[in-house]
C-alpha cells in the first residue's frame, strides 16, 4: 500500500472515530476538537517514521510518548495524549479494524508529587505572635479573638486537619496532662502532645467562657437549650465552628500579620506543623502517627525534607566538607 494509500485510509479512520465519539458518546466538540489534535499530531510523528496511524505498533506509540517528553511536555499533558490513543485504538479493536490494542501495556507517564505548601518557621511565629497580641487586648469581642488564638496554638502543636480541630468535644478542657486524644479519619483515635503555648491559650480560652457562664445560663433558661457539646460552639447546623469560617478568620489575620492570605490556610498550617518537625530531627514514621495518616507513603511529599536536612547534615559534618570541598 502506497504512503498516499495509507493517509487517505488513517483520514477516514480518524473521522469515523470522531463521528463515533459525537453520536455514541456524545462527546462535546471542544472534546472532539481535543481528539482531533492529538491524533493529528502523532499522525505526522508516525509518518515521518515511515509508519501510518491505523497500524502503529507499541515501540512506535511509546517512541511518541518519548518524544513529548524530550520535548517539554508535562506528565499531564502526556497522559492527555496518551488517553486519546487509547480512546482511538480501543475503536479500531471494537471495529474489527484491528486484531490488538496497541496501548494496553503502555504504562501513563508518572506525574511528579506536588510539593506542599507550608510557612517558614519566622512566619508562624509571626502570626502567633500577633494573634496573642490580639487576644489579650480586652474590650467587644476578645473572646473571638482568644479563640482564634487558641485554634491556631493548637492546629501548629498537633499538625491536626482542620474538620478535627473544630469539632474538638469541649470535655478537653476537663482533661489533664500534655497529651489530647483526636478522633480522625475511620473513626481512629490518635494521642498528639499540646506545646505549652497551647495549653496557656486553652486555659485563658476556658477562664473567657466561664466569665460568660452566667449569661448564657440565663440565655438557655429562656430557650431551655443544652449546653454546646462543643469546644467551639456555633449557632449553625453542625453545632461547631465550620471550618469555612475559620479559614476565612485565618487569611483575615494574616493581613494584619502582613503575610500573603492564598499563602496561608489551615492545611498549609498542618503542612508547616509536619516539615518543621522533620527540618529538626523528627522521625517519618513519628510523623505519620501525629498526622494520622494510615499509610507511610502518604506521608512520603516530606521526604524532600529529610533530603534537604541530609544534605545539611553531611555538609556540616563530613571531613572533606570541613575540609572546604563540596560533596554534592
Amino acid at each position: 500500500m502506497s504512503a498516499r494509500q495509507a493517509g487517505g485510509r488513517d483520514g477516514a479512520r480518524l473521522e469515523s472515530f470522531l463521528e463515533m465519539m459525537s453520536a455514541e458518546r456524545g462527546a462535546a466538540a471542544s472534546t472532539l476538537s481535543s481528539y482531533e489534535r492529538d491524533l493529528a499530531d502523532l499522525r505526522e510523528f508516525l509518518a515521518g517514521r515511515g509508519q501510518s496511524l491505523t497500524e502503529a505498533q507499541t515501540p512506535e506509540l511509546s517512541a511518541y510518548l518519548t518524544h513529548l517528553s524530550a520535548q517539554g511536555f508535562a506528565a499531564t499533558s502526556q497522559a492527555r495524549r496518551l488517553s486519546s490513543m487509547r480512546q482511538f485504538y480501543r475503536f479500531l479493536y471494537a471495529e474489527g479494524l484491528r486484531g490488538d490494542e496497541p496501548t494496553d501495556i503502555i504504562d501513563a507517564p508518572k506525574k511528579g508529587l506536588a510539593l506542599p505548601k507550608t510557612m517558614s518557621v519566622a512566619d508562624v511565629n509571626r502570626l502567633l505572635g500577633l494573634a496573642a497580641e490580639e487576644a489579650a487586648t480586652p474590650g467587644p469581642g476578645q473572646l473571638a479573638r482568644i479563640r482564634m488564638h487558641l485554634l491556631l496554638e493548637l492546629l501548629y502543636a498537633t499538625g491536626m486537619r482542620v474538620s478535627e480541630l473544630v469539632s474538638l468535644p469541649v470535655k478537653v478542657l476537663r482533661q489533664e496532662g500534655r497529651f489530647l486524644m483526636i478522633r480522625g479519619k475511620g473513626n481512629k483515635d490518635r494521642m498528639v502532645l499540646l506545646s505549652r503555648a497551647a495549653i496557656e491559650a486553652m486555659e485563658k480560652y476556658e477562664a473567657a467562657r466561664k466569665a460568660l457562664a452566667p449569661e448564657r445560663s440565663g440565655a438557655r433558661k429562656k430557650a431551655d437549650a443544652p449546653e454546646s457539646p462543643w469546644l467551639f460552639p456555633s449557632n449553625g447546623k453542625e453545632g461547631h465552628l465550620p471550618r469555612q469560617v475559620f479559614a476565612r478568620d485565618l487569611k483575615d489575620i494574616a493581613i494584619r500579620a502582613g503575610l500573603t492570605p492564598s499563602a496561608v490556610s489551615p492545611h498549609v498550617l498542618r503542612h508547616a506543623f509536619a516539615s518543621h518537625l522533620l527540618q529538626n530531627g523528627a522521625d517519618l514514621r513519628a510523623v505519620q502517627e501525629l498526622l494520622g495518616h494510615s499509610d507511610i507513603s502518604t506521608t512520603q511529599i516530606y521526604t524532600h525534607v529529610l533530603e534537604e536536612r541530609l544534605q545539611e547534615l553531611v555538609q556540616t559534618h563530613h571531613p572533606l566538607a570541613k575540609q572546604g570541598k563540596n560533596l554534592d
